[in-house]
């Protein structure tokens, strides 16, 4: 029986892999400089762009922003119980509110927002494009014609995937935020100058410039990253019969790498 040649046994494979791989995050940067260059010229926003960029938003922001703000503040309010909790008990009552903002707040809500905004909408595209294959076109003509709506709902996709994770993030925290001060203070309006001086000097103009980017940067990975990896289905189309999603690894990878920079910025 003939063996086939594996990486081990002919290192032109594994050349090859590493620059297809090279070569694809070449393909994902680039995407993402046409993307930003195109958002700002004013001949792409034409009508039919603005409506198409209104319609992404409400379906990746407003529809399912009531129902993700009260699962966040479900969510929030256990982690916030347990904080105080634990303070508590160790007699560190004093840092229980600023540890709770800065790991809730600046940290795992505008993650989580991404995650959710990635699964929720960014991703959809690629089940529509499977669906082309499913429904009997043949395989070159389904990537085709996923190329051609992409193409054409870049940008809209773009703006409104980092609209929706800065406007989940924001919502989300600002809730979170309130629910902190309520179980700290309860309903006496004499914690406000404490709790404002705490969360102040949290929030310092650096801090909030970097929420802020990091944020936008999430928004921008959620959209461009699945995008760039579909499509690459033109060169590659036997990926259309894959059960992963193209590009979730590697989103998954670019949001910690945001992450961990953020977290080493600003602790380190």
């Amino acid at each position: 029986m003939r063996r086939l040649p594996t990486l081990t046994t002919n290192p032109r494979l594994l050349g090859a892999r590493i620059a297809r791989y090279l070569r694809s995050w070449w393909y994902m940067i680039h995407l993402g400089a046409v993307a930003l260059v195109m958002s700002f010229t004013p001949s792409t926003w034409n009508r039919a762009n603005r409506l198409s960029t209104s319609r992404y938003i409400y379906a990746s922001t407003w529809k399912v922003l009531p129902w993700f703000t009260v699962l966040t503040a479900l969510i929030g309010l256990v982690v916030i119980r347990i904080v105080l909790v634990t303070a508590r008990s160790y007699g560190l009552s004093q840092f229980a509110l600023e540890m709770v903002v800065r790991v809730l707040v600046l940290e795992l809500i505008p993650l989580s927002a991404a995650m959710f905004a990635a699964l929720r909408s960014s991703m959809a595209f690629d089940a529509a494009a499977l669906g082309l294959a499913r429904a009997g076109m043949p395989t070159q003509v389904a990537s085709e014609e996923a190329v051609r709506q992409l193409r054409r709902d870049l940008v809209p996709q773009v703006l409104a995937n980092a609209f929706s994770v800065l406007s989940l993030a924001m919502t989300s925290g600002t809730i979170v935020l309130l629910l902190a001060y309520l179980n700290v203070y309860g309903l006496s309006p004499w914690g406000v100058p404490d709790y404002t001086r705490t969360v102040g000097r949290i929030f310092d103009p650096i801090v909030s410039i970097g929420f802020a980017l990091k944020t936008v940067l999430f928004g921008l990975a959620v959209a461009l990253v699945p995008t760039a990896a579909i499509l690459e289905l033109q060169r590659y189309p036997r990926r259309l019969a894959s059960n992963v999603q193209p590009g979730a690894l590697r989103l998954l990878f670019v949001l910690l790498v945001i992450e961990a920079g953020s977290l080493a910025i600003k602790y380190i």
